[in-house]
């Protein structure tokens, strides 16, 4: 009993010791505030220095390990919360809404992003053994957990190889394909792979959620969708929820929401023109919509990202 207590003690002190250096070497690469990219494709940080407004977003597949501070991501009505302990697991597109809520100038929120690749995925799981349950009916797009000694420990190498640049090349991709590997072991695990299995229910529901997010300004018609996936629409519809915590057609408006925010801040277009360019046929359902998702109307909203982006900008 005492030898199992000290071997867990040690357990948590090697995790500690492994996320502080990781802590370290991505404060080092990553001055700036924001995402930095990396040499190496799909890597980038992540570093904020104090806690933030909400903000939208559209998440791809990926892994985030999050090493210092706390964010907080919504999707649909459910809340994930990651903090240096956590990895965030991100297996189809999903649009949503985050926000820094622990960062500070001293001890800023700090995170490793890669980007995952299906095709690599399907590639791994077709050469190892993984004991399958029955997994797809409770499997999520979105998933929190606990980083391992064996992930942080592969995520350190995959920065390290950006001091030897010659490496890259030939390295990068082993050490990938080992932390895809650690993320199919992890008990998160069945999420990616119910995505990644062709033929499985989510599978086909994923495909449907591409051509959405693809296709977010054409006129939505759930039978179509649920033809072009191969599965009923009874069906799709719990699955479509069961991953994205939301029907099909909340998923649309979400994304539409997102993408006009995103075009009103960086290109500078008005609300109307921002409604139409994303499909919607009423600028007056737009604003209701949009009032209701974000807490305000689109363009007092946009003021005021703007002045907040400034004020970080600036301090």
């Amino acid at each position: 009993m005492k030898a199992a207590k000290h071997k867990d003690v040690r357990q948590v002190q090697k995790v500690d010791e492994m996320r502080a250096e990781l802590a370290r070497k991505i404060a080092n690469r990553a001055a700036a505030e924001g995402d930095t990219v990396t040499e190496i494709a799909g890597l980038r940080f992540y570093r904020r220095s104090t806690p933030t407004a909400c903000a939208s977003a559209a998440y791809e597949p990926s892994l985030v390990v999050f090493v210092q501070g706390q964010k907080r991501i919504n999707v649909g009505k459910t809340t994930y919360v990651c903090d240096g302990s956590n990895f965030l697991l991100t297996s189809i597109d999903l649009p949503v809404v985050s926000q820094v809520i622990t960062a500070t100038a001293k001890e800023p929120i700090l995170g490793l992003l890669l980007r995952l690749e299906m095709p690599r995925v399907r590639e791994i799981l077709s050469q190892h053994e993984f004991h399958l349950r029955e997994e797809s009916a409770d499997a999520r797009g979105m998933a929190v957990g606990v980083s391992s000694v064996e992930l942080l420990d592969a995520c350190t190498r995959l920065v390290d190889l950006l001091d030897t640049p010659q490496d890259v090349p030939f390295l990068s991709s082993l050490i990938q394909q080992e932390i895809i590997y650690r993320l199919l072991r992890s008990p998160q695990g069945k999420h990616l792979r119910a995505i990644a299995t062709l033929g499985e229910q989510s599978h086909r529901t994923a495909r449907a959620i591409e051509w959405l997010r693809v296709n977010y300004a054409r006129p939505l018609r759930v039978e179509e969708l649920a033809t072009m996936a191969r599965i009923g629409v009874s069906t799709l519809h719990h699955q479509f929820r069961s991953l994205t915590a939301m029907s099909p057609l909340q998923y649309q408006k979400q994304l539409r929401l997102h993408v006009a925010r995103e075009r009103m801040l960086n290109n500078g277009l008005d609300a109307a023109s921002a409604a139409f360019e994303v499909g919607y046929e009423s600028a007056s359902q737009f604003n209701r919509e949009y009032s209701r998702f974000f807490g305000q109307p689109p363009m007092r909203d946009i003021k005021a990202r703007r002045l907040a982006g400034a004020a970080t900008a600036h301090s």
